[in-house]
């Protein structure tokens, strides 16, 4: 084929065949066959073929398609002006002509969005990279979320939905990264052991002075991270050089100098904003993000509060081990005792240094949880204040078995839907009694079409567990050698036959008999509601319940629905989706459809909760089926060894009633620690969080033949 261009009249004639019943008297080829003659011999031929197809499907779509066509010629490269073509055709196809039409010509924003995408990074497809980057840096361990604004409340590193300012994706990785950095930064280097909204107040404008602190703040971080960590830091500098070099206002010298000094505080920040307070602003980082000091003090004081309690506990639990080592067999003693702090340097910690407690002439070094608490509460003051070294209480435990009175819990208890229960601390080796308080909700239904669109999704696979499931409800199963029957056991026949030939006496079972097998199971499933479920990992949860729910009705097991969350000891909630009792109703399906990520996995109350439920029912097999996203974990440190030995304990518990536990999770890390908690064999990792709807129905089928 001829690779020279067509001409215009050439164009025209090959046109106006095809486009006829689209075009008036006003309206011709002309114009059309003049725009694309500019163009190589490849691309007219391609919107001749294209108009050719889109011909046999509406002329006048055809006609718009080719008045468009030199546009986004212009602006996409040929794949993408095909997809471009596709989307309008199905457009049509489910709207009608004049939506289609209202896609073609708006092919700016069509191409704008495409180039996006494919230059672009979504927050999905970096999460685990980034969370393992941010994991690998010094500090608290800190999860990540996509939000709106980026921004951090010292627990949470809040990401964008997608990136795409950069030509080029990995670009665009590289300022999620500078991103998630910066925020660490803020959280490591103490931006926020100033009460920021108390300071901003001081000002006649306390929005200014909050936006120029960030900025006076930023330079500080930046030159923290170049020093402790030089190729992050040139790496940042350079995501932000790609863009423009930041001009800052004259007479900011000397303190940009000052805030670069290795030894730099957050006061100093604080001193360099009421000298410039009057100045203009340069421009912001682009990984920047914003300060939200309202949310970080909340945070922060739910956090404090926590550690300070639970550190204190454990050097109770410490005071008492020294005492022992140094008078075992004496009673320990009642009063508060004051530890003191040194921090010792350590080239081989990652932090630089190792903590070591003294009390009363003796020192020790703290165990590693212990450790991990007093770097957490170093990370938000700076030092570790007094009043947190003092080992007062027994803080929920009594030596005589009897619970102590919490006043933390003295309001619940007046609350009729208020349930308290205990909780396994393994380094005591004992119960906190009464130590968490648990409250059941309804699930918020929500009446979009979620289980329709999840059932139109997966009718394949609804279609064949319908059909397995069919063949599991109440099967037949053929009784030979019975004294009586349906039908005659052939088998038995000849032996007995056999043995009359010997002269044994005739046996009496000759017959087979059918024998209806009931399914006596209830299953319980215990369903992830926390914070990190949020987006697709949310969904695929929903959708598995959904199959689920439609495969069960035709077994006719009885089972439950429960949702599980809730933020520190004094807040367990449990979200009731389906009880046992209730048929699988419209309410039930808006249920499902209403879950939501909520807040913490504290795993272990849930389970003694439902345990109970499980118990008050008749069945001959029980099962308590988990889909959860990752490991036991809430804000007041239930995290780590602790809450996975309390979830053992807990599963301990229900296997005593008769209750089979099982969990299907997708942490990849899964089999670090399921295995100690569940069993071997009674738990399965899902490698990609998209399967999950395709794998629920038929594990809980393996696990119920």
């Amino acid at each position: 084929m001829s690779n020279h261009r067509l001409s215009a009249q050439r164009l025209e004639d090959l046109l106006d065949e095809p486009l006829d019943p689209a075009l008036s008297s006003r309206r011709t080829a002309t114009g059309v066959a003049r725009a694309l003659a500019v163009f190589d011999r490849t691309k007219q031929n391609f919107v001749l073929r294209w108009v050719g197809i889109m011909t046999k499907t509406n002329a006048e779509l055809a006609y718009q398609f080719a008045r468009y066509a030199p546009q986004a010629l212009e602006l996409m490269n040929l794949p993408d002006i095909e997809g471009w073509i596709i989307h309008a055709m199905d457009v049509y196809d489910k709207k009608g002509l004049y939506p289609a039409c209202t896609v073609l010509a708006n092919v700016q924003t069509y191409a704008v969005e495409t180039s996006e995408k494919s230059r672009g990074v979504g927050f999905d497809e970096v999460a685990g990279i980034l969370e393992l980057f941010v994991r690998g840096l010094a500090g608290r361990e800190l999860k990540l979320e996509p939000a709106e604004e980026v921004y951090t409340d010292t627990h949470m590193l809040y990401l964008p939905h997608r990136m795409s300012l950069f030509a080029e994706r990995d670009d665009n990785f590289r300022l999620y990264k500078a991103m998630a950095a910066h925020l660490w930064a803020q959280t490591w280097f103490g931006t926020f052991r100033v009460n920021l909204s108390r300071f901003s107040r001081r000002f006649d404008n306390p929005t200014q002075a909050l936006q120029l602190f960030h900025a006076l703040e930023a330079i500080r971080l930046d030159a923290r991270i170049a020093a402790e960590l030089p190729g992050l830091g040139a790496d940042m500098h350079g995501v932000q050089r790609q863009l423009q070099n930041i001009a800052y206002p004259s007479g900011w010298a000397p303190h940009m100098k000052r805030l670069q000094r290795p030894g730099a505080t957050v006061e100093d920040t604080c001193e360099c904003v009421h000298s410039l307070y009057d100045g203009r602003l340069p421009l912001a980082l682009c990984y920047q993000g914003k300060l939200f000091p309202e949310r970080v003090e909340q945070v922060m004081a739910q956090r404090l509060a926590q550690e300070k309690e639970t550190l204190q506990e454990m050097l109770v639990r410490l005071a008492q081990d020294m005492q022992n080592e140094e008078r075992p067999g004496e009673a320990p003693a009642e009063r508060e005792r004051q530890f003191t702090l040194d921090q010792r340097p350590d080239p081989h910690d990652p932090v630089g240094f190792t903590f070591e407690l003294t009390l009363e002439d003796a020192s020790v070094t703290p165990p590693n949880d212990m450790r991990a608490l007093l770097n957490s509460i170093l990370q938000d003051f700076g030092e570790i204040p007094p009043e947190y070294l003092v080992a007062a209480g027994d803080s929920g435990y009594r030596r005589d078995g009897a619970a102590e009175k919490d006043p933390a819990m003295e309001e619940a208890d007046h609350g009729a839907d208020v349930l308290l229960y205990n909780e396994w601390d393994y380094r005591r080796q004992h119960y906190r009694k009464n130590w968490c308080a648990l409250r059941e909700r309804d699930v918020h239904p929500n009446y979009e079409p979620f289980v329709q669109r999840a059932l139109t999704k997966y009718a394949g696979l609804v279609k064949h567990l319908r059909k397995t499931f069919e063949a599991l409800r109440g099967e037949d199963k053929l009784m030979k050698r019975q004294i009586d029957g349906d039908d005659i056991d052939f088998d038995a026949l000849v032996d007995a036959h056999a043995d009359v030939r010997h002269g044994m006496e005739m046996p009496q079972q000759l017959f087979t008999k059918l024998h209806k097998v009931e399914r006596n199971i209830a299953v319980m499933f215990m369903v992830d509601m926390s914070g990190s479920t949020k987006g697709w990992i949310n969904d695929a949860e929903r959708e598995a319940l959904v199959l689920l729910c439609e495969t069960l009705e035709i077994l006719g097991d009885r089972y439950a629905i429960y949702g599980f969350s809730g933020m520190s000891r004094k807040r367990c909630e449990l979200f009731r989706v389906k009880r046992f009792e209730e048929p699988y109703s419209d309410e039930v399906r808006a249920r499902i459809t209403g879950i939501k990520p909520q807040d913490y996995t504290r795993m272990g109350v849930t389970i003694r909760h439902l345990t109970k439920l499980l118990e008050s029912v008749e069945a001959r097999t029980k099962l308590l089926i988990t889909l959860s996203d990752g490991k036991p974990d809430d804000f007041d440190g239930y995290r780590g060894d602790y809450g996975i030995e309390d979830t053992r304990q807990a599963l301990i518990e229900a296997k005593r009633l008769g209750i089979h536990p099982f969990c299907i999770t997708i942490d990849h890390e899964a089999r670090e620690y399921l295995p100690h908690m569940y069993g071997a064999v009674n738990y399965t990792v899902i490698d990609d969080v998209r399967k999950l709807p395709l794998k629920v129905a038929d594990i809980y089928r393996r696990l119920t033949v």
